[in-house]
This record gives structure tokens, sequence and C-alpha cells, in this order.
């Protein structure tokens, strides 16, 4: 079970990298991109953490013992020990990085900064996350504070 959902995760995950960096950003597809990319994903890895916790479903433990806490790397390991730590884990990465390779996105459209300078950095938050984000918030620093003076000045 865990292992379907891992890979319909990650296809999932996938499809809407792929909308995001090569399709038109049109508002059906950044909908699309929002509701069935990031939402689904959410969704998945609620029902897969309410399912792990509340006992619902097998973790695919392999035995190893150890109860799995947020308090210390050894209970971080032992969630991440069973095929559905491991799995609900990997969802909650797509959709966080997913969220935020869609926030780049829109908001370098809105800073008017090129399809061919948003594809790297948006690559890099599909393979590497938090990489992606520190390099598109030091790429439009420049830009957002031109933006912003402009606003402020026209609202004087």
């Amino acid at each position: 079970m865990w292992d379907l959902v891992f890979k319909s995760a990650n296809y999932l995950a996938m499809a809407a990298w792929f909308a995001l960096i090569l399709l038109p950003r049109k508002p059906f597809i950044l909908s699309a991109v929002m509701y069935l990319g990031v939402a689904l994903l959410c969704l998945v890895y609620t029902v897969g953490m309410v399912s792990l916790i509340g006992g619902f479903v097998d973790s695919g433990a392999s035995g190893e013992g150890g109860a799995g806490s947020f308090t210390s790397i050894e209970g971080v390991r032992a969630l991440f020990a069973s095929d559905g730590g491991l799995t609900v884990g990997w969802v909650h990465y797509l959709a966080f990085d997913l969220f935020v390779g869609l926030w780049i996105a829109r908001d370098a459209d809105a800073k008017y900064f090129s399809r061919v300078l948003q594809a790297p950095v948006l690559l890099f938050t599909f393979m590497l996350g938090p990489i992606g984000l520190f390099m598109w918030l030091i790429i439009r620093e420049g830009r957002a504070r031109t933006f912003g003076w402009k606003r402020n000045r026209i609202n004087v």
C-alpha cells in the first residue's frame, strides 16, 4: 500500500512541476497546481498521518523498535524507519516544495522575471527545496525593493 501512495504522490508532484515550469501560466493551470497538486498532496499527507497516528493502518515498520517522536533525532529516525512514516514524510516535502515553487512562479511573474530565469530556480526548488528558495530570495531582492519603492511612491 505505501509503495503505491509513494509512487502516486511522486507522479502527481512531477505532473504539477511540469505544468508549473513548462505550461503557460493561465489561471486554470495555476489553480490546477494549487488544488490538484498542493492541496491533494496535503490531503494525502493528512490522511496518512492520521491513519498512522490513529493506528488505522500498518506503518510497515521493520521491527527495529523505538517510539517515534519529533523531540529527538532518535525519535525522528524511528518515525522514518517505517514505510508509512517515510511515505508520509516524503509527501510532506512534496507538498511544501510544490507550494514554494508555486509562490516563486507567481512572485516572479508579478515582478516580470523571464520564464528562462525562472526555470532553473524552479528546477532547484523541485530537486533541492530550500536551495531553490534561497536562490529566489537572492535573485528577487533588487526588483522587490524597486517594486516596493514604486508602490509606496505612488501611494504617497
